[in-house]
């Protein structure tokens, strides 16, 4: 019987969740939930120095943001160090292992011997074989793991195929430093191993890695998960990514007013494939994910496509969840947004919504929706752009006095009422209507663009409207 699929997120806690890093921990997420089983998420915070938690706080509400889900709670590497130190000892009573005490002035001879030579630095074994009682007095030990010294190691990666290591390039590699805390190789294997984990899906970063903790696993006769080593994403330049090409932080994506479904949509297809399938719910992803579907060459990272299929998420999710959406971006702009949240009451929540169907048709980012919208949270006398303050001119300004009286005497107020007045208006003075039209704009947002004219008379009401258009008139 197979065992139940488990995957991981293993990140390290020296930064916020970046790009590169919600791509993989969407793909372990989809491939857990495509096969029924479960991902797991691991802290790897051995690195105390550089570990903070508001880096694993940043990382933990970047991945509930991307709705990526976890097993259980978060574990932590470092809270296990005493299971990794134990599992090393056993490797030395086993024999697989064995205590090393070269000084750090040994070691390095060893390297610079090395450099002359143009080899690459290894240890070269001298405690492999000797017996611990000749050990220099006062040296703390390393534990190193015994490597094969002839032949080679194979890695069968579901992406990467059939990667052969000549084992004469891995040397006795350190398992556990002198001060008793585990290296990253020995520990991870460990926690895999404790956790049963079945797929390691990671960065092809890793696939250095991967041969150094087959070796571990050798030793310790557990069996391998399946691995599966995926290309990095690279920026538009095809060099590897960066901040100037876009890896940022998950809460950076959000704070620039992107959907987490237009996220995780746009991630998915970066070093995966389904057809030409280029918008896919996060129902059909979890239906289609495969490994098979993961290709070897890196993804180039590329904003306008990601600016695009946002606008179509924007354009297809619900007039309420949008609010939703610029409520959590209000709280992630600093002041402005500060400002904005305190003017967002439940009066002002029903306009927002009211105007939303006309906001959204013109937004790519929860941003652009939330400029859209400025003229709501605007306060009397409207600040208004200089292209609005073209239209309010002369002819501009005479024709909102000649349409007062006639809104002010609507019986009742809607889009609808209002462009009849208006189309009626203009056809009796010999205007086009987009000659009263845009005046009318003007006063009513402080701006030449804004959803229908129409529209804003209706989300605004009866007096805010007549008031605005006084106001310029």
């Amino acid at each position: 019987m197979t065992k139940p699929v488990v995957t991981r997120f293993a990140p390290s806690p020296t930064g916020f969740l970046h790009i590169g890093g919600a791509r993989t921990a969407l793909f372990n997420w989809l491939y857990a939930r495509r096969t029924g089983g479960t991902m797991l998420l691991r802290i790897e915070d051995t690195d105390r120095e550089r570990s903070t938690q508001a880096a694993v706080d940043a990382i933990l509400d970047g991945l509930t943001w991307l709705g990526l889900t976890w097993e259980g709670e978060a574990i932590s590497q470092f809270q296990r160090a005493e299971r990794h130190a134990e599992v090393a000892r056993g490797l030395v009573e086993a024999g697989k292992a064995y205590y090393c005490y070269c000084t750090p002035q040994e070691l390095e001879a060893m390297r610079e011997s090395a450099k002359a030579e143009g080899r690459p630095p290894r240890y070269d074994g001298r405690w492999r074989d000797r017996d611990p009682s000749e050990a220099p007095a006062g040296v703390k030990p390393a534990i190193r793991i015994k490597a094969p010294l002839d032949g080679e190691t194979a890695i069968d990666d579901q992406v990467q195929g059939r990667v052969v290591f000549p084992n004469k390039d891995l040397d006795d590699f350190i398992i556990l430093r002198s001060d008793g805390t585990p290296t990253y190789m020995h520990a991870v294997v460990v926690d895999d191993h404790d956790m049963g984990v079945t797929h390691i899906i990671r960065g092809d970063d890793h696939l250095t890695n991967a041969a150094r903790q087959a070796i571990i696993y050798g030793a310790l006769g557990w069996d391998i998960p399946v691995m599966a080593h995926i290309p990095l994403i690279h920026g538009p330049d095809g060099a590897k990514l960066s901040k100037r090409h876009g890896a940022l932080g998950v809460d950076a994506y959000r704070a620039m007013g992107y959907l987490p479904a237009a996220l995780r949509n746009y991630l998915v297809r970066l070093g995966w494939a389904h057809g030409d399938a280029e918008i896919l719910s996060t129902d059909e992803m979890i239906e289609l994910f495969d490994l098979a579907g993961i290709g070897r060459s890196p993804s180039r990272f590329d904003f306008a496509k990601l600016e695009n299929l946002n606008g179509h998420y924007i354009r297809s999710t619900p007039d309420a969840e949008l609010v939703r959406h610029v409520e959590t971006v209000l709280d992630h702009i600093g002041p402005t947004g500060a400002d904005l949240k305190a003017k967002l009451d439940e009066a002002m929540r029903a306009k927002l919504l009211a105007a939303m169907p006309g906001l959204k048709e013109r937004a790519k980012t929860v941003l652009e929706l939330i400029d859209g919208a400025q003229f709501l949270f605007a306060a009397r006398p409207l600040p208004v752009d200089e292209r609005a303050a073209a239209l309010l001119d002369e002819t501009g300004r005479s024709a909102l006095g000649a349409l007062l009286p006639r809104l002010d005497a609507l019986p009742d107020w809607s889009a609808a009422s209002t462009e009849a007045v208006v189309r009626a208006y203009a056809e009796e003075a010999g205007l086009k209507l987009g000659k009263v039209a845009q005046p009318l704009r003007a006063a009513l947002t402080g701006r030449s663009t804004s959803p229908p004219v129409f529209d804003v008379l209706a989300v605004l009401g009866r007096d805010e409207s007549l008031a605005r258009i006084r106001d310029a008139a």
